[in-house]
């Protein structure tokens, strides 16, 4: 018998449902399972007391006698969510794109200890727009322009664009003053470290896998410059290695050259120094030249949240 088909189920606070399938196993009661299943949730009785649990139907489920072989819903919410004190902002939508300003600190998507707070969740609960995913990714402490799809069925022609780097993207960062030449390609070969450092990508031998055009465009106070940065490939963490690689880490950052110590709630007082200035493609929909820009804040020392 054919499982039924997943429900449209409403947002809270731009969060969508998450699915969870009751397997066979020993458990009593639902809640049971869940408190196993999920166990970083703590209060599953009272939100299966509270209607926050459903069926395929979308009804609330009683903490009745387990039964295996059901889908059941719920909707993810941490109570120590930090909150992000800056704001969005939508640079262009249309029936087929919205393009978003994202600020410093702010996750695009959920993970670890932020759900609603994330852009996707914000955009979803301020549009409307249930299905709205993002075809790329910034760090979280990356400020800048993120492009999100809005149609399910057009969301992997905009994925291919970013797997098939048909993307120009251009951003800004303040980093220690170089002595250059400028501008230059750098090309690095990054790894993933097997150890406790694994947030930090290394440099290692082999063939680059990573490349960006940099160039010095303003020396500012302090031994501080504003650099343009382009890359060309796309390896995680990539820009702040590579800055980091050359002996110029870009100020603000916890990660490069010194792993900090993880911060819950964030101080929000050091912004990372790096923002996403500018994207352009030619849309695989509707066959147009796209290019996006977004307004810097703050003053010619400081990439301010927006």
């Amino acid at each position: 018998m054919a499982r039924p088909a997943k429900p449209t189920l409403p947002l809270r606070d731009g969060v969508a449902a998450s699915a969870v399938f009751c397997a066979a196993g020993p458990w009593a009661t639902l809640a049971a399972f869940l408190a196993e299943r999920l166990p970083r949730v703590l209060d599953w009785p009272e939100r299966i007391a509270g209607g926050d649990v459903v069926d395929d139907a979308g009804r609330p489920v009683a903490n009745a006698p387990y039964r295996a072989g059901q889908r059941v819903y719920y909707w993810r919410y941490l109570a120590t969510e930090p909150d992000v004190p800056f704001r969005e902002r939508i640079v262009f939508q249309d029936e087929h794109l919205l393009v978003a300003d994202k600020p410093h600190f702010l996750p695009v998507t959920p993970s670890g200890i932020y759900a609603r707070q994330t852009l996707m969740a914000r955009l979803r609960h301020s549009t409307g727009l249930a299905d709205l995913i993002p075809v790329h990714r910034l760090d979280r402490e990356t400020a800048g322009l993120v492009v999100f799809s809005v149609r399910p069925g057009e969301r992997d022609a905009y994925h291919r664009l970013f797997r098939d780097r048909a993307v120009e993207k251009v951003y800004d960062a303040i980093a220690p003053a170089g002595d250059g030449p400028w501008p230059r390609v750098v090309r690095h070969r990054l790894a993933e470290p097997d150890t406790e450092q694994f947030l930090q990508m290394q440099v290692v031998g082999g063939e680059p896998n990573a490349e960006t055009h940099i160039d010095l465009v303003e020396r500012l106070d302090g031994g501080l410059a504003r650099y343009e940065l382009r890359p060309h490939t796309g390896a995680r963490h990539q820009l702040r290695a590579q800055m980091n690689a050359l002996g110029l880490p870009i100020v603000g950052d916890r990660v490069y050259p010194v792993l900090q110590p993880h911060e819950n709630p964030p101080s929000f007082d050091a912004p990372l120094q790096l923002v996403a200035r500018e994207i352009a493609f030619t849309d695989p929909v509707t066959g147009q030249a796209r290019r996006f820009s977004r307004r810097l804040s703050g003053d010619s020392a400081t990439i301010a949240p927006p």
